[in-house]
């Protein structure tokens, strides 16, 4: 039998810690490709009321730092997948919901982002990447979101092989979120 209590206490807390993780992921993407073209990491904006952001000056590989954001934003989620997988940990479902959820949202923000020049989309644009590109990234990904998705639904207590939410992962997922919230209040900047 589904608690509702649990599902919705789940689903209401994992999509706010998706995205607030798939931030922190991508703007790590960021980060470490900065670091490791010698570029120079002047500020990360990580915080729950501000659009994440890695500023780089100088910054000597800019298309390599701008693709860094969504290329590991999406295949960090989806390495640290297959690892639950592969241990077949309790929770893996989640980290396949993020994984999924980490392919669909840097995939958008890449494709639909490139037709009004934002974010990540405009720089690369700026730089000399074509938006077909861009969109290739976007028809890429966002696809391979839903197919991750695909079949999540019975893990969340939805449809005819709906499965019981496990008690924990609601309290996992709310006490992580309230972590991911006060560590970005502390430490980050809007």
């Amino acid at each position: 039998m589904i608690r509702r209590t649990d599902q919705f206490l789940l689903i209401a807390t994992l999509l706010p810690l998706c995205w607030l993780s798939m931030m922190a992921v991508h703007e790590g993407g960021h980060f470490l490709c900065a670091q490791l073209t010698n570029g120079r990491v002047t500020s990360v904006v990580l915080h729950p009321l501000a659009i994440s952001r890695t500023d780089v000056m100088p910054n000597p590989q800019p298309l390599i730092v701008c693709w860094g954001g969504p290329i590991l934003g999406c295949a960090v989620p989806l390495i640290l997948w297959g690892i639950c997988r592969m241990l077949y940990a309790r929770f893996a479902f989640l980290i396949r919901f993020f994984a999924g959820f980490c392919l669909i949202a840097n995939g958008a923000y890449i494709g639909f982002g490139s037709f009004d020049g934002i974010g990540d989309a405009g720089e690369l644009l700026r730089l000399g990447i074509s938006p077909p590109i861009l969109w290739g990234f976007g028809l890429l990904t966002v696809p391979t979101g839903i197919l991750v998705w695909h079949g999540t639904g019975a893990d969340f207590g939805f449809g005819s092989r709906a499965k019981s939410i496990d008690p924990a992962a609601p309290r996992l997922t709310a006490i992580l979120l309230i972590a991911i919230v006060v560590l970005e209040l502390s430490f980050g900047h809007a």
